[in-house]
């Protein structure tokens, strides 16, 4: 039996408002089904292939070349630099990221309050990009 959700379901897994699923229905983006006049259900299968589209690569030239996927763009909030190591804090949206990196790095990237910044987060560690 392949699994379906109902519409609060699925806008909760994609991380979107019920209204949003509901659009891409009555557009088209999604399928769903109702069956005798209940709810409509979506398949899991298309809600995964909506899933990946919703969360493609960055375009090319957004960031430097990178193997990693993971980014959060957001605005620098904070630098503590000494003589060797830098900490940056960004916000991201509802994310506060930290990384620490050498002064030299941050000094390179021109990182002070108010710049915009992309937190690359891999495994546990944490790269920043300047765009």
């Amino acid at each position: 039996m392949s699994a379906s959700y109902r519409i609060a379901e699925a806008a909760a897994l994609l991380g979107v408002s019920d209204d949003t699923v509901r659009r891409w229905i009555d557009s088209g983006r999604l399928p769903a089904r109702r069956d005798g006049g209940g709810p409509a259900h979506v398949a899991g299968a298309d809600l995964a292939r909506v899933a990946t589209q919703l969360h493609e690569p960055p375009e090319p030239g957004t960031t430097r070349g990178s193997s990693a996927r993971n980014r959060l763009t957001g605005l620098v909030t904070r630098v503590v630099r000494d003589t060797v190591m830098a900490q940056v804090e960004i916000q991201a949206g509802p994310f506060r990221v930290v990384s620490l990196m050498s002064r030299e790095a941050a000094d390179e990237l021109g990182l002070d309050v108010g710049v915009r910044a992309v937190a690359t987060v891999k495994a546990t560690q944490v790269s920043v990009d300047v765009p």
